[in-house]
């Protein structure tokens, strides 16, 4: 399952490393994508919408919604 998502105060390549640490640690096997241009993150594995919501949140970013 792929899923989207829209996500703010993402200003750098830092934090494009951050957000994909912060999944891949709550969603082990999971394929992170980062569009820092569009602020998206995709998440493509066995992750549920909580987790990465909240793992997003955990590496101190907002995320607006699902994309």
């Amino acid at each position: 399952m792929k899923s989207t998502y829209d996500v703010g105060g993402m200003t750098c390549q830092g934090c494009v490393n951050a957000v994909t640490r912060a999944l891949t640690r709550a969603v082990p096997g999971a394929k992170v994508a980062v569009d820092l241009a569009q602020g998206k993150v995709s998440v493509e594995g066995q992750a549920d919408d909580k987790t990465v919501r909240q793992a997003i949140v955990d590496a101190g970013y907002e995320v607006k919604g699902a994309a």
